[in-house]
């Protein structure tokens, strides 16, 4: 029996002091964090690849990028954790870059607005039912 203990207390030993390297999103280089000043869509395509998610609405391209290097199960560290958007107008032509360092908090600014929730406003019967008999029903001509 004690030898079965020992045996997995050595195991746990040895499996803490393995190092492994965690990327998350885009795997980027040194010189893809450096040089992130693109001209155009077609150009940032090449450099850096389909973007983790586009938003139609504003035009934008947004790419993440995070690096954690796990030593143990107890000591995590990130070196470094980025987002980049990119906003583009009517030619593909970029025309804003913004880089967000997740590891500062200070830079990220917080949004109060929040969307109405019209659900909680509601009633019981109505939360249950929904919208049974609010509706006119309608009239042929």
């Amino acid at each position: 029996m004690f030898k079965y203990i020992f045996f997995i207390i050595i195991t746990l030993i040895l499996y803490s002091c393995n190092q492994q390297i965690i990327y998350s999103g885009k795997i980027l280089n040194k010189e893809s964090l450096e040089n992130i000043n693109f001209k155009n869509k077609t150009i940032l395509l090449e450099k850096l690849g389909k973007p983790n998610f586009i938003d139609p609405i504003e035009n934008k391209y947004f790419y993440f990028s995070e690096k954690k290097i796990k030593k143990s199960f107890l000591r995590n560290q990130t070196e470094y954790s980025y987002i980049f958007v990119f906003k583009f107008n009517d030619a593909d032509n970029i025309t804003k870059t913004k880089v967000y360092n997740l590891l500062d908090k200070g830079d990220l600014e917080i949004v109060s607005e929040e969307t109405e929730n019209n659900i909680i406003k509601r009633g019981l019967i109505e939360k249950i039912f929904g919208g049974v008999g609010s509706q006119e029903l309608p009239t042929s001509q």
